[in-house]
């Protein structure tokens, strides 16, 4: 099959210039139109925007009182009240009502004293000029600039239009992009059929959901078209189309890689030019921008890559740019903080690379974890709260260097989180369901490297709580001894979560007959392996040596996945016979579970945290009946004990 190779791979900044200073050479920039004022909001302005009317429109009262003409009133004083008559020398008059002509100050109702049934009004303090007065055109003066081009409107600015009389807004017309999804096994999210996902026959196409949302976003028009299949006459068909139904801007999602039926640069290339294929960030490498010529029009199409990971960073490096740019208002900035990783981040020389990590802040220090990097690990997205950039001169961070990590979440989200770090249990995402829904303030962040990975985080202060399940092999204590050794002169609490089920993770029906540990090492058994210094590999290792069995006679035994759920499919893929993991993990995938024992799954936290108030939620939460109710229903746990202080350093 023939494959196609990238042009030299163009260093993120070089590529964006070239980019943009060839759409601004070959390509108009949306028009401008009006939106009424009820449809104003997010719109972005073209053109200075002038107030059409002074407000307010006359001098106005401030205050409930009397209007004077303040120099009338100078003689006032407390040894010698001045009286005024009514409808001559003062007029009562209401917030808002406009000054009776001659007047120029208005006395507060408290301040006026009555007399002759009201036609005697009799003040003890003089009235300055404008004194709670609204002049005309305190807030704005006919003709003056309200609004600024690129301004984007939001409520206030829709208020500040409405009080000066604008109803009909010049706006920059929204820039039209066409998403054309591609690939022979892709189909619509309302199309597609289960049994076909799961027998590996189509995926699903949601990238343009996404690109559709950042577009929204960004104040573009998104334009979704039919799947096309791997075909370069389709795909060169489909470009013509979305070029010909006025997109202003063609995002061409998959088929950018160098693939025997990768056809995006080929077919931009036909129809115009390839400015840039192949950029030299990770992930988002494989994108292609160029120009296509359709008659007279020039529009600019951008080939990103098939995995979301990479597609969404394509978008974010060159779409979101180009529609801030069209419609003449700054891109979005992130907001920056100094993070420390908690772990080294190795990275490839001569790739920029985007790093998406987990954030909490542990006494005043804010530390990141870095999430899985595949470019196909959608919930890398969803679940980072912040991204570290990579130089391409660097071979990677060292743990504990200061870097930069631009924020996904808000500074008070990320102030508001505790930070675990340590085994993988599903309920510590209950737990973070539970903080949300409950303290809203709150939430909890969780990383996953193992019991022990937990206890040494503790230990060099990178995070408020470690999830931990250490079983010691000669007193059958679970966690005691590790703490002690792990954390000799750090106080901490031992705190039960929950009793949970560990057991073999099958296939349903145990087709391979696995009853116990020393099926594990009988030929033809894959097994699926958790990571050293998590606690189910301790329990492992524990029951092969006191077995006798050598690990060399466990298939897979070098085979690691870092949580349960992802020992579970393993199995459900085929890729394993067997796993050992918790009862849960095996109903969640409907999964057969032979039970070997039930261990102490603890949260160990330093005494430190016992009065902090984030902490004092998650005891509220963690005790409460709705949340063992809710860890109960997800079958394999014991809840007797959960919420108590089993233990204490």
């Amino acid at each position: 099959m023939e494959r196609h190779t990238y042009l030299t791979l163009t260093a993120p900044e070089e590529a964006r210039e070239r980019w943009f200073s060839r759409i601004r050479e070959l390509c108009a920039e949306p028009e401008e139109e009006f939106a009424p004022l009820s449809e104003a909001l997010h719109r972005v302005i073209s053109r200075p925007v002038e107030a059409r009317r002074s407000s307010p429109a006359f001098h106005g009262a401030a205050m409930d009182g009397i209007a004077v003409k303040a120099e009338r009133t100078f003689s006032a004083s407390l040894r010698s009240p001045l009286r005024l008559t009514l409808n001559s020398d003062a007029f009562w008059i209401n917030t808002g009502h406009p000054l009776p002509e001659g007047t120029n100050a208005v006395i507060m109702v408290e301040n006026v004293n009555v007399e002759d049934e009201g036609q005697t009004l009799v003040i003890e303090k003089a009235a300055f000029p404008w004194q709670h007065v609204r002049k005309l055109g305190e807030d704005m003066v006919a003709t003056e600039i309200i609004l600024a081009p690129g301004t984007r409107v939001g409520p206030y600015e829709i208020g500040a239009l409405a009080a000066a009389g604008v109803t009909s807004v010049p706006v920059c017309r929204q820039p039209r992009v066409a998403i054309i999804p591609s690939g022979s096994e892709i189909v619509a999210l309302d199309e597609i059929r289960e049994e076909d996902i799961q027998a590996g026959r189509a995926l699903p196409e949601f990238n343009s959901h996404v690109f559709s949302a950042m577009i929204r976003e960004a104040g573009g028009l998104a334009d979704v078209h039919p799947v096309v299949p791997d075909d370069r006459s389709e795909l060169k068909a489909a470009l013509l189309a979305a070029v010909e139904k006025g997109a202003d801007l063609v995002v061409l999602n998959a088929g950018s890689s160098a693939g025997s039926h990768d056809y995006s640069a080929q077919v931009i290339g036909e129809l115009g030019e390839v400015l840039v294929h192949g950029i030299a960030v990770m992930p988002g490498k494989p994108a292609a921008l160029g120009i296509i010529h359709a008659g007279e029009r020039k529009v600019p199409v951008i080939g990103t890559p098939g995995y979301p990971v990479s597609a969404i960073v394509a978008m974010e490096e060159f779409v979101v740019p180009l529609l801030c740019l069209w419609q003449k208002r700054e891109a979005p900035h992130r907001e920056k903080v100094e993070a420390l990783p908690c772990n080294p981040i190795p990275s490839r020389p001569g790739m920029e690379e985007r790093v998406r990590v987990k954030l909490g802040v542990v006494d005043g220090r804010c530390y990141a974890v870095p999430l899985p990097r595949g470019a196909g690990t959608v919930t890398s997205l969803s679940r980072a709260d912040g991204i570290i950039r990579i130089p391409r001169d660097c071979e990677g961070i060292g743990a504990g260097e200061a870097v930069e990590a631009e924020l996904l979440r808000t500074r008070e989200q990320i102030e508001g989180a505790l930070l675990a770090i340590g085994s993988h249990d599903n309920t510590l995402d209950l737990i973070d369901s539970f903080l949300r829904r409950t303290h809203p303030r709150f939430r909890l962040t969780s990383a996953h490297v193992g019991s022990l990975g937990g206890l040494l985080a503790l230990q060099r202060g990178q995070c408020h709580l470690a999830g931990c399940h250490l079983l010691d092999e000669e007193s059958g204590v679970y966690n005691q001894r590790a703490i002690r050794e792990q954390l000799p002169d750090l106080p901490v609490m031992l705190v039960r979560l929950v009793d949970r089920e560990q057991g073999f993770i099958l296939m349903p029906g145990n087709p391979c007959g696995i009853r116990s540990f020393d099926d594990l090492a009988r030929d033809g058994v894959r097994f699926i392996n958790r990571q050293r210094g998590s606690g189910t590999r301790v329990l492992l290792d524990y029951q092969l040596k006191k077995r006798g069995i050598p690990v060399t006679r466990i298939a897979g035994y070098r085979d690691e996945e870092y949580t349960h759920m992802n020992v579970a499919a393993a199995v459900l893929s085929g890729r394993a016979d067997v796993g050992l993991g918790v009862r849960s993990a095996a109903n969640a995938l409907g999964l057969d579970f032979v039970p070997v024992g039930v261990e102490e799954y603890d949260l160990v936290i330093p005494r430190r945290y016992r009065n902090d108030e984030r902490m004092i939620a998650l005891f509220e939460v963690i005790r409460s009946q709705a949340f063992k109710e809710s860890v109960l229903a997800m079958g394999g746990y014991g809840v007797d004990r959960t919420g108590d202080i089993v233990w204490e350093s």
